[in-house]
Order: C-alpha cells, then sequence, then structure tokens
C-alpha cells in the first residue's frame, strides 16, 4: 500500500513529519510505501540529519505550500505544484492509496470533495472524532464541524458511515448509535432531531439505541454518537480542553484524561469520500504524524472506503 503525507502541512512541518515518518517507521516496520510530498530543499536536509532510511520512502517535489489563511478552492487551482495539489493528484490517479496533511484544512476539505468526490449515494462527507471511554473503549462522534447546517437524511447516512468506521477501524464488532439529543424520550428535541429519530430507528443497517444526553459521551450508552455539525464541533473543542484544564491543574498523569490529547488519534478521516483522506491538527507533533500514517494504513487495510460504498448501494 502506498500512503502519501504533505510535509509542508502543519505548525512545525516539515521537522515534526520527518520525526514522525522515523517514529512510524521504528515503532513498526512494515511494507508500506510511504510518498513525502514536499519541498526538498527543506525536506532532505531534516531527513539527513535524522537519518531516516527505508527503501520503502519516497520523495516527490512540491516546490509550493497551501498557507492558513489562504483561500482554500483559490489555492488549490493556482497553486498546481503545491503539496496537498500534488497529493490529491497522486490520490486521485491511483498513485498513492491514502492522502495525509495537517496543512490547510478547507483546502483538505476541498480536495477530498471535488478532486476525489463523495461515494455516490453520499449526500456529504462528514468529519468525525474518537471519544474515550470510561471503560476504556472508544467510541466516534459526527459530524464535528464540517456540516454545521443539516437535515435528517444527512445525519442518517453520518450514521452509517460512522457505523462502519467503529467497526472497521476501531474493531467495536456491532457499535450502537445514539442520537444526540435534549432528552432520552423519543419525541424530544428541535424539529433536526424529532425527524432524524424516526429515520434512525427504521434503519436495518444501524443498531439505533435511541437518544443520548450529554451526559451520556464517555459511557457506553452509545458508541457512535451522532449529530450536526455546528453542535459536534462545541462537544469536540469542550472535550480538547478538558486536557488543557487537566494540565493546568497538575493532573496530566491521569491515564483517562490524557487519552483526549490529539496526538493519540493522529487526524481525522473524511469519512464518504471514494478514497481514505485524513486531516491532522494544526499543531501536529511526530506521534500524531506516526499515528495518521497507522489511521491510514488501517483504512486501506480494512478497504473500509469500498465497504462504505457497497453500504450505500444497498440503500
Amino acid at each position: 500500500m502506498n500512503i502519501g503525507i504533505d510535509m509542508m502541512g502543519g505548525d512545525f512541518a516539515p521537522l515534526e513529519a520527518v520525526k514522525g515518518i522515523l517514529l512510524y517507521l521504528s515503532n513498526q516496520p512494515s511494507a508500506v510505501q510511504i510518498y513525502c510530498i514536499g519541498d526538498e530543499t527543506l525536506v532532505n536536509p531534516l531527513i539527513k540529519e535524522y537519518e531516516v532510511s527505508s527503501p520503502n520512502l519516497h520523495f516527490i517535489h512540491a516546490p509550493e505550500t497551501i498557507g492558513y489563511h489562504e483561500h482554500p478552492t483559490k489555492a488549490l487551482k493556482e497553486k498546481q505544484q503545491s503539496s496537498i495539489a500534488i497529493g490529491f493528484h497522486l490520490l486521485a490517479s491511483g498513485k498513492i492509496d491514502a492522502f495525509i496533511s495537517a496543512g490547510n484544512t478547507g483546502a483538505m476539505l476541498v480536495g477530498a470533495m471535488f478532486t476525489i468526490k463523495a461515494i455516490d449515494g453520499v449526500n456529504r462527507p462528514t468529519i468525525a472524532t474518537v471519544i474515550p471511554k470510561l471503560n476504556g473503549g472508544t467510541g466516534v462522534l459526527l459530524d464535528v464541524g464540517l456540516n454545521a447546517d443539516c437535515k435528517p437524511e444527512l445525519l442518517n447516512q453520518f450514521a452509517v458511515l460512522g457505523s462502519l468506521y467503529a467497526k472497521h477501524i476501531l474493531g467495536i464488532t456491532n457499535p450502537t448509535v445514539g442520537l444526540v439529543n435534549v432528552g432520552e424520550e423519543e419525541g424530544k428535541g428541535n424539529l433536526l432531531a424529532q425527524a432524524t429519530y424516526p429515520l434512525l430507528k427504521d434503519n436495518q443497517q444501524l443498531q439505533f439505541v435511541g437518544n443520548i444526553e450529554g451526559r451520556d459521551f464517555f459511557n457506553d450508552k452509545a458508541d457512535v454518537m451522532v449529530c450536526d455539525g455546528f453542535t459536534g464541533n462545541i462537544v469536540l473543542k469542550m472535550a480538547e480542553s478538558f486536557y488543557d484544564l487537566a494540565k493546568e491543574r497538575g493532573l496530566s498523569n491521569d491515564a483517562y484524561l490524557n487519552r483526549f490529547h490529539y496526538e493519540n488519534y493522529g487526524g481525522t478521516p473524511v469519512l464518504g469520500v471514494a478514497k481514505p483522506v485524513i486531516i491532522g491538527h494544526g499543531i501536529s507533533n511526530a506521534k500524531a504524524f506516526a499515528n495518521m500514517v497507522s489511521l491510514a494504513e488501517k483504512m486501506i487495510a480494512s478497504n473500509l472506503c469500498a465497504k462504505m460504498a457497497e453500504s450505500f448501494q444497498t440503500t
């Protein structure tokens, strides 16, 4: 399998990307072919300095970089020699099987949706985040920001995508699905929640357990938690603040709270597009990059995107 990495994406690029590749190669040597896409004048000296060497490592020169504050669509169109544009070209042409970047999130989303495109039957791709559970397991929350305004049909599709991700990537055999709401009873919530409930209840692809409340995020009531991107992003940012608060209050050694650190999960996959695309945090460090490569490897090995396509062919 071939995995492409945007070496120029992230606040600490390309240093942390180089260190992340070194960490990945040292921890789990495999047959994965890694394609480093970036400015060789900046990347190559670091490769030599950190003695990163492997027959599975390949370099593709990308002289341009898309900055964080550039307009995503305009930048992708005008900077065809940027690391992100080249990465999507390689992914679309089949020369790599997955693409990773901690760079401009908007450009990554535009590339995923318009270069790779959504799976047939998927109205809108979604992004998800992993939620640590108190029982030691993990759950998945989606959408967490890509789709602020949603229709019931979208939430129904997010539930299917999230269930497949939970099963094939998180290893949850029969993932349960809960609808984020302000009460447990059927009929509760705003118009979106009320209209979504019967769709999830009637969806034979799902193991729907009903409504869940904010207090249920960290218990085992539901493995897949579904909501609109506006709500999900607020929950995500609040969860991220738990880790910061823990550090400030001297609780950084708490095993559970440490699971909230973004680096443990690497990046966020764009679910519902035809090929694996993973978006990393802008402050991604070496561990985050290594975990993004591992996540990409799992997505390729499990043939997740094809399984999602098959699922929507039956709907």
